[in-house]
């Protein structure tokens, strides 16, 4: 039961500046704890102005007071942590990268839920509590945690830019209305951001139907790519067919033409083997009779010689036959080729 006394009320032991367990606890007169480094440094930046007060209920203290360790706080904080029951922060309330911080954390930055433009301060879900309790009323400006407020701050007058200066088209604040932009058109920031917005509904507008008309046209371009590949390889197939039906052709009547030529070989050839023979016959019978003249030419039977001789020029006489071939005329390739298409034009 102690512990679980502890744990419900944790939260009476946590520093409102860090958000930690106290260290060095001090409780100062109007009955508030703080970690006593984090009150000391919250007074030494108050010392400028000679007054120090309550970071929570806003009591002030002159002078300022001496802080002394409350020891049974701290005794009680020191059981609190050897309990190990108390339940730290979750871990997504924690500042990452990107993330906004609090500006009052010490330590561990939270993460910042809104900003204050009056304070020019971001806070944590813990410390927004605590300056709503100091701020009542709602008389500070609060928007969404912004990480560069001073973005937001005139930086002649150090005042919030609520005004929209028409004429020099630029946020100014109340002041500057009274100085340098005396005498221009001006309208709030709210009523500007109205109308910007409407302008920028109808640019947007446009861009959206810009949007269309160029997605709708690269539908039809990448379409009419589709189509051109398409066509392209329809034309690349038909000609390859072409191509295949022309070579299957040629290769076809190559074959035709050499059977040609062969079988014209074949018959001149046997025309001329033919020919060969008879020639060599003549031949032979010539040798014959030349024989036997050089044996008539010696004989000295002059009886003899007068009866051969007769008969001998009478069957001596030559026979005038053409043993010619034309070869030339028959192995020309071009008229080879030549018959082979006029051959193949005549099919068609």
């Amino acid at each position: 039961m102690a512990e679980g006394g502890f744990l419900l009320d944790q939260d009476q032991f946590s520093c409102p500046i860090c958000l930690d367990l106290l260290k060095n606890p001090v409780t100062i007169p109007c009955g508030h704890s703080y970690c006593m480094g984090c009150i000391k440094g919250c007074w030494d930046q108050d010392d400028r102005t000679g007054v120090s007060s309550c970071p929570q209920c806003r009591e002030t203290f002159n002078p300022r007071p001496i802080l002394k360790k409350n020891t049974m706080f701290a005794e009680m904080v020191e059981k609190l942590k050897k309990t190990g029951l108390q339940a730290p922060p979750p871990a997504h309330c924690y500042a990452g990268p990107g993330d906004v911080v609090c500006d009052i954390c010490t330590g561990r930055k939270r993460k910042a839920i809104k900003s204050c433009l009056v304070c020019l301060a971001s806070y944590c879900e813990t410390h927004l509590k605590l300056h709503d309790v100091l701020n009542p009323g709602k008389r500070h400006k609060l928007i969404d945690a912004f990480g560069n407020l001073q973005e937001k701050i005139c930086s002649h007058h150090d005042k919030l830019l609520e005004i929209y200066c028409r004429t020099d088209q630029q946020c100014i604040c109340y002041l500057c209305t009274m100085d340098e932009h005396r005498g221009h058109d001006t309208v709030s920031a709210t009523a500007e951001r109205t109308e910007k917005q409407k302008q920028l509904g109808a640019t947007q507008s446009k861009f959206q139907q810009r949007i269309q008309e160029r997605e709708k046209e690269l539908q039809d371009l990448r379409q009419a790519v589709q189509s051109l590949k398409r066509s392209a390889q329809a034309a690349v197939e038909d000609s390859e067919r072409i191509f295949t039906e022309l070579i299957c052709s040629i290769e076809r009547r190559c074959s035709e033409v050499k059977k040609m030529i062969r079988d014209q070989e074949k018959a001149e050839v046997s025309r001329a083997e033919g020919l060969v023979e008879r020639l060599e016959q003549e031949i032979a019978e010539l040798r014959r009779r030349d024989a036997e003249l050089e044996q008539l030419s010696h004989t000295e039977d002059h009886i003899h010689f007068l009866q051969w001789k007769q008969s001998m020029f009478k069957s001596s006489r030559p026979e005038r036959t053409s043993y010619n071939i034309p070869v030339s005329s028959h192995w020309t390739p071009t008229q080879r080729i030549n018959t082979c298409v006029c051959l193949r034009g005549t099919e068609r």
